[in-house]
């Protein structure tokens, strides 16, 4: 079985990254697919009372968990089973990786947003820092 590890973001590359695995579903040996998403952390130089943070984190939870649910609906929709999900908190492209290793994913799919070269010089790329950090197979899509 091959191991796919699906990062999504509710974009709509996410979506058509989703669409591609599904595609690879029905041509290859059966795959074992792992979503994940990754939440960025709240900055503790924000400078929030605890109270306002809590509300803060709870927002962002509770719209992980709905980006989640959307994605795993779009599989759904595209005859794509999806055998776990995960969420993590922090910088996307670590965390990605990490996620990556730990499940002993064989490759890693993920949208872009094809910002372009000049883009990317300035504001970085996930994608294109997934690309530099990852020891498997990165699948990028547009």
């Amino acid at each position: 079985m091959i191991k796919i590890l699906l990062a999504v973001d509710g974009s709509e590359p996410s979506n058509r990254a989703i669409e591609a695995v599904a595609r690879l579903a029905g041509r290859t040996e059966p795959l074992g697919v792992v979503l994940i998403n990754v939440r960025a952390r709240l900055s503790p130089l924000a400078g929030l009372p605890s109270a306002t943070r809590g509300e803060i984190e709870q927002a962002q939870l509770r719209e992980q968990d709905s980006l989640i649910a959307a994605a795993l609906d779009h599989a759904r929709g595209c005859g794509l089973a999806i055998g776990t999900t995960r969420r993590a908190e922090g910088s996307p492209a670590p965390e990605i990786v990490a996620a990556a290793a730990e499940c002993g994913a064989d490759q890693i799919v993920m949208g872009t947003r094809g910002k372009g070269a000049i883009g990317s010089l300035f504001m970085g790329s996930t994608a294109q820092r997934v690309v530099q950090l990852a020891e498997v197979p990165v699948m990028l899509v547009k």
